[in-house]
């Protein structure tokens, strides 16, 4: 007994070396170690993407808190701090215009991206149950409306028809769905266990029970990237406004407020700031223009790193279900 007392340890300990041997080597043991050239040519690729992504974001960070003397001195954009100030934010702020167009284009995220996951989420639920009505009937519907529409002017005129213009639904109902994301919807909603479905009926659930407390708890991955998706393009979108509310600046979201800004170089009608293009302003006009650009990203550099874990479960769980 007391050799067996004294060996355990020393088995144990040595088979916990080894995992933790395995398990902090940096790859298998059959793959190559890799070179000195090509750990160099991989981080000098990271190097060029990251810079790629990061000095874009830079130069207009640093723009928008520069004064007008430090751009003249530039020559436009502004790559290394000299001058700084706030009163490019101080002054956007201060329009009721840019101030609306927040509350705008975070009601139209919202309501849009509740809307689109409610359609989508249900439309695919029922296309992948094997045994619901004219699935695949309704599934190669969807699938040529991917490659065939009816274009810009009839779909303007059916809004339009139907009382859209100068509405806010018109920037959302039109849009509402995306059927490359249903796809997406669907094939996972199609892995999920047949026996916990079964389970649940047997317990009297129904579709709705089994959709709400067995497949959306199996695929918060994939529901929360769509619903990125979705809130990203009602973010980003100002094409629909130029078509149905072109006029009323009072309805415009952030990004046409911002389209205003970049392209015309004037402030808007009504707007304290409507002259802010002039020679006379107390800002630089590209000191405006980049502040509302940083305005615009803030929103989504806040909400990703929520969502980036979901992006990653979502890949490794697609990959597993091949």
């Amino acid at each position: 007994m007391t050799n067996t007392l004294t060996i355990s340890p020393t088995r144990a300990g040595a088979a916990a070396q080894a995992r933790h041997s395995r398990a902090g080597s940096a790859r298998p043991p059959w793959e190559e170690q890799p070179t000195v050239v090509g750990r160099t040519v991989k981080g000098l690729t990271l190097t060029g993407v990251v810079a790629v992504v990061l000095v874009p974001i830079w130069i207009i960070l640093v723009t928008s808190f520069s004064t007008p003397g430090a751009i003249n001195r530039a020559g436009g954009l502004v790559i290394w701090p000299d001058g700084l100030t706030v009163e490019p934010y101080r002054e956007m702020l201060s329009d009721p215009t840019v101030r609306t167009s927040l509350l705008v284009s975070l009601g139209i995220t919202l309501i849009g991206t509740a809307v689109s996951m409610a359609v989508s989420v249900m439309c695919a639920y029922g296309l992948s149950r094997p045994r619901s009505f004219a699935h695949r009937f309704l599934l190669l519907l969807l699938i040529v409306t991917m490659f065939v529409n009816g274009g810009l002017i009839p779909t303007f005129l059916v809004v339009t028809d139907l009382g859209g213009y100068g509405k806010y639904w018109a920037l959302i109902l039109p849009s509402a769905v995306s059927v490359f994301n249903i796809l997406v919807l669907r094939a996972f909603y199609s892995e999920t266990s047949g026996e916990l479905i079964d389970a649940a009926r047997l317990d009297g659930a129904g579709d709705w029970r089994i959709l709400w407390s067995v497949v959306l708890p199996t695929s918060r991955a994939v529901t929360a990237v769509v619903a990125l998706f979705y809130a990203v393009g009602y973010w980003n979108a100002f094409f629909n406004v130029m078509l149905y509310m072109p006029t009323d600046s009072q309805k415009w979201p952030l990004q046409y407020v911002l389209l205003t800004y970049v392209n015309r170089g004037v402030g808007l009608p009504g707007s304290v700031n409507a002259g802010f293009g002039s020679v006379h302003a107390q800002t630089a006009p590209l000191s405006l223009q980049m502040a509302v650009v940083v305005l615009t990203l803030v929103p989504l550099l806040i909400v990703y790193p929520f969502v980036q874990k979901h992006f990653r479960t979502g890949v490794l769980t697609g990959a597993i279900k091949g």
